[in-house]
């Protein structure tokens, strides 16, 4: 009855295995909609496209002429007889002044802050790719979690059948009350591994929910993630990824940066053009002119120019500043791609070795573990072998399992993460 049970519960166990490697469509359809609707729904994007907003629209304000000035006053007029009409030169004056902008700076200010805004919507699409890859690693994991608990399930199962087949036997007085002792306490060890996966699915629902909110709480992944894309990128690039990594959002976001401070250098060179204005004043007089007639209104106009001829200390150091901080965004810019290629290289080694890994397990040591508890358990059933013996075997057998789940989970971890850097979801 034992022996029976035992290779209905492998045959089970072997098709669960098999199994997981699948990907049927409707489960990619599925996180890629959970993953859409997270996107559609982000406060942080849209936080990020209102900064985008509001720097494009105050370079809009920064191209802008400044303001005219009105000026009104009084000239020429008499201290000792205190009056308007009495002296030709006292007049009533209103003029508007206009301050133009040196050289292009105003055009320069906008570029600059339109490409600046171009770096904070990179920024978006960035956020987007955060939420991909933390949806997708926790997708990853939920699934890991509950193919774990599929497994102790059944071996839990597995020693049930066991402690019945035993407790059976032993009213016959077949088996010792040590081995139906040793069958319970199995039974209780795995219980308390299955609540502790429990209580991990839960938290990892919980994660969920930042991202999907109440959806998370029913989500039951069947599958893993689609990487169609992303292997034939890898098999496209042969391992150089510079290219990949160069459109990825956050080198982008530089770029943008890289441009706007091309364009500061501009602006400090507009610096050392002078800035121009002019200013229209009409003066209203009523005295008489030295010949009795009403004496004629004014009309004035002036063009005003600041001369920059000492830049020594404000021109040269703004424009040196600016060539500084050029050279520093496209350091940062170098700095970033070594490091996002250093990350996607051990990540691309990382899924080499873990493919291997898992040939490994499905090739020999599963077959291995199944060929050692089998035996064992035959001998257990001749009086050859303990049941210690069998509960090690079983133990190891299982231990082997969730290996192998936790390494198909770790390939699928290491997809998520390349498929990040490279932008290729």
């Amino acid at each position: 009855m034992f022996k029976n049970t035992r290779l209905s519960a492998k045959s089970l166990l072997g098709l669960m295995v098999a199994a997981s490697f699948s990907a049927p469509s409707f489960a990619n359809d599925q996180l890629q909609s959970l993953i859409d609707w997270a996107v559609e729904h982000d406060s942080g994007r849209q936080q990020i496209h209102y900064q985008a907003e509001a720097m494009q629209e105050m370079g809009i304000a920064q191209g802008q002429l400044m303001d005219p000035k009105l000026k009104m006053g009084v000239g020429g007029f008499p201290v000792e007889n205190m009056g308007f009409d009495n002296d030709p030169m006292t007049n009533i004056s209103v003029g508007l002044m206009q301050q133009f902008g040196r050289g292009d700076t105003l055009d320069l200010l906008e570029r600059q802050a339109f490409e600046q805004a171009s770096s904070i919507r990179e920024k978006a699409e960035i956020r987007q790719l955060d939420i991909e890859k933390a949806i997708t690693t926790l997708w990853v994991e939920l699934h890991y979690q509950q193919q774990a608990q599929k497994l102790l399930k059944q071996n839990q199962q597995l020693f049930r059948s066991l402690e019945k087949y035993l407790s059976t036997n032993y009213g016959v007085g077949v088996n010792q009350a040590q081995d139906i002792i040793q069958s319970q306490l199995q039974i209780s060890r795995i219980g308390e591994k299955i609540q502790a996966n429990s209580q991990m699915q839960q938290k990892i629902r919980a994660q969920l929910g930042e991202w999907l909110g109440d959806q998370a709480s029913n989500l039951s992944p069947q599958n893993d993630p689609n990487w169609a894309q992303l292997s034939q990128s890898l098999n496209q690039s042969h391992s150089n990824f510079y290219p990949l990594l160069a459109q990825h959002p956050t080198v982008k976001a530089i770029d943008a940066l890289i441009k706007s401070n091309e364009t500061g250098i501009d602006i400090a060179n507009e610096a050392y053009k002078p800035q121009f204005g002019v200013e229209v004043m009409y003066g209203y007089r009523q005295a008489k002119g030295m010949n009795g007639d009403p004496a004629s209104d004014l009309v004035s106009a002036y063009v005003t120019m600041d001369l920059p001829l000492f830049t020594d200390k404000r021109q040269d150091k703004k424009l040196s500043a600016a060539k500084l901080q050029l050279g520093a965004t496209q350091s940062q810019k170098d700095l970033m791609l070594k490091q996002m290629n250093a990350q996607a290289q051990a990540l691309f080694i990382d899924r080499q070795n873990i493919t291997e890994r898992l040939g490994r397990y499905n090739s020999t040591l599963l077959r291995q573990a199944k060929e050692k508890t089998r035996a064992i358990e035959r001998g257990y059933q001749n009086n050859t072998t303990q049941l210690d013996e069998y509960i090690r075997a079983a133990s190891e057998e299982l231990t082997l399992q969730l290996e192998q789940q936790r390494l198909h989970a770790d390939l699928q971890l290491a997809n998520t993460n390349l498929a990040y850097l490279l932008n290729k979801y």
